[in-house]
């Protein structure tokens, strides 16, 4: 019978950027909640296309932070 190979120990990057994402989520809401008196003048439709994109856009730097949480590294 062959042995499977033993589970590499567990890495710190993983809860490392379980904790970055967290703060990065928690620091766009706050820029967004920050910036919602003065969105609230804008016409209602100009509002939508600001929370849909506000909404979406955070994830955009979440790829590299995977990455580096899974390989070590940042790019590619």
């Amino acid at each position: 019978m062959s042995q499977l190979p033993a589970d590499p120990p567990p890495s710190w990057r993983k809860p490392a950027g379980i904790f970055l994402i967290l703060a990065l989520i928690a620091l766009w809401a706050t820029i967004v909640v920050a910036l919602s008196s003065w969105v609230g003048t804008w016409p209602i439709l100009i509002q939508a296309i600001f929370y849909l994109v506000a909404g979406t856009v955070w994830v955009l730097p979440l790829k590299p932070l995977l990455r580096w949480m899974e390989l070590g590294r940042w790019r590619g």
